[in-house]
Order: structure tokens, then C-alpha cells, then sequence
């Protein structure tokens, strides 16, 4: 690591913090030559995996835009993408690896989608999924009617 202030090409760490729930590390540094302090922040990198082959950095505001677009129209506010986005990224790098999969990635979303708003998370899995049908749109509605139905069966307390 070069001295930001007499480019010297060697410091020396003198601590070392974990940051951002661990996904960074926060280093104090001296140098030896000029004997000024700085700080730096070292951050992990997580690599996604294309079909394609190509592997790019990970990216949440990529993840905030494309749920952006299938909630278009819809009473989501920026609030509750941001929210989404952040427990993804959460979920991917809670996984520990160094390079997740695209299709894991839209996976993740899809969970908390379907919490956000319902015709949102249609749209989205009709893309990412690559319906085909009105069967599989059918399909679809059935399983999130019987999760409404099973929510709302668990959440009855009432006697009669």
C-alpha cells in the first residue's frame, strides 16, 4: 500500500477493524518515511457468475433496477426496494462464497418479492422463469393462493 502523502510504496498496519457487518475491514496505517496515519478500507469482493460464462462484481443497485422495473406501476415505494435489495445481498453473502451463481441471485429475489407485492413478483418470475403458458401463470397463482390461504388459516384464532 502506498503512503497517500509521500507515495512511499511500503506501510504498516497498525489496526484492524471489521466493518459493515464483516463484508469490509477498516485498516490504520503509518508510514515509516513521512510518519502520517490514514485510514483504508479493504472490501470483499463478490463475483457473479453469468451463463455466459463471464464473471462481473456484484451489484445491488442491478438488483434494485431490475425489481424496479417488474414493480413498475405498482404501490412500491424506493423504501421497500432498497430494503429488498439490502436482504439480498444479505442472503447471497451470508452463503460465504466467493462467487454466486446468476441464477441464485434471482432466486434470492424472488423470495421477498413475493412479500413485497404479489403482481410484482408475477411479473418478475414470469421473466426470470420464462413462463411460456397461461398454465404456468395458472400454476403460479395457485401456489401464492394456497400460501394466502395457509397464512391466513395459521393467523385464525377465533372460536365459534
Amino acid at each position: 500500500m502506498h503512503c497517500p502523502f509521500c507515495r512511499h510504496p511500503d506501510t504498516r498496519v497498525i489496526d484492524s477493524r471489521s466493518a459493515d457487518e464483516g463484508a469490509a475491514i477498516r485498516r490504520r496505517r503509518t508510514c515509516p518515511v513521512c510518519e502520517r496515519r490514514f485510514t483504508t478500507q479493504e472490501n470483499v469482493l463478490l463475483m457473479v457468475a453469468k451463463r455466459s460464462g463471464v464473471t462481473e462484481p456484484f451489484s445491488r443497485t442491478k438488483i434494485i433496477a431490475g425489481v424496479r422495473r417488474a414493480c413498475q406501476g405498482r404501490p412500491v415505494s424506493e423504501d421497500a426496494l432498497a430494503q429488498l435489495g439490502q436482504q439480498v445481498e444479505e442472503e447471497i453473502r451470508g452463503r460465504g462464497l466467493a462467487e454466486v451463481p446468476a441464477n441464485e441471485i434471482g432466486l434470492a429475489i424472488l423470495v421477498p418479492m413475493r412479500d413485497l407485492d404479489e403482481v410484482a413478483y408475477l411479473h418478475f418470475a414470469s421473466v426470470y422463469r420464462g413462463f411460456e403458458s397461461l398454465a404456468d401463470f395458472e400454476a403460479e397463482i395457485a401456489s401464492l393462493r394456497a400460501d394466502s390461504e395457509a397464512g391466513s388459516a395459521s393467523g385464525d384464532n377465533t372460536t365459534g
